[in-house]
């Protein structure tokens, strides 16, 4: 995705022993973990926060061109399918509106999750015939 740019040291916190070093790619503009252990000893404080961009006003021919490609995340080499990304996100978006609604004290209409655990033990109790025995069980006396 990023044709081998090459990785700048980055720290993200200018106070010694906070944090080890990062590698910045200037292409997509991202942060990643080192994969070498040796750089896990390095303090990202000696590069600071603001080396890249030191770097590149110095020296604005070094700054790559900024890369039109999304990333495209993908497990064992597939692609994870957008609606299930989507569907996560929307999960996460209505908790947090759950949330902010609660803390506003705001009566939302949304049932509770114990309530759906009661709603899903009556309906199972329905469809087994409301004894308390699943079909299929074995009772002995």
């Amino acid at each position: 995705m990023c044709e081998a740019q090459p990785l700048l040291p980055m720290g993200q916190s200018d106070v010694a022993n906070t944090s080890p070093v990062k590698l910045y790619c200037a292409r997509c503009e991202d942060l990643y973990n080192p994969k070498s252990s040796r750089h896990a000893s390095i303090d990202g404080a000696y590069f600071g926060t603001s080396f890249h961009n030191i770097l590149f006003q110095v020296y604005p021919a070094m700054l790559p061109p900024k890369t039109q490609k999304r990333y495209e995340p993908r497990v064992f080499g597939f692609r994870v399918h957008a609606a299930a990304a989507l569907c996560r996100w929307q999960a996460e978006q209505r908790e947090q509106m759950k949330e902010r609604l609660r803390q506003a004290r705001i009566e939302t209409g949304f049932e509770e999750e114990d309530e759906e655990l009661e709603s899903e033990e009556d309906i199972d109790d329905e469809m087994d015939g409301g004894d308390g025995f699943e079909h299929g069980a074995i009772v002995q006396p």
